[in-house]
């Protein structure tokens, strides 16, 4: 049995950061880190579905 999963990107640089989502992983008020632009963010996820709740600039 396969699962979907999908990469999570930076909501700042776009690009893909270390962390993998499956459909029934839930995450609240997360610190994603991205290593290419080094910038931090909280995130809320559900569904596949990434909400961004605060971005640090």
């Amino acid at each position: 049995m396969s699962r979907k999963t999908e990469w999570i990107y930076c909501p700042v640089c776009g690009s893909k950061t270390r962390l993998q989502i499956r459909l029934d992983t839930e995450l609240k008020n997360f610190p994603l880190y991205c290593p290419k632009c080094k910038q931090e963010n909280w995130i809320d996820v559900k569904e596949l579905h990434i909400t961004v709740i605060e971005k640090k600039f």
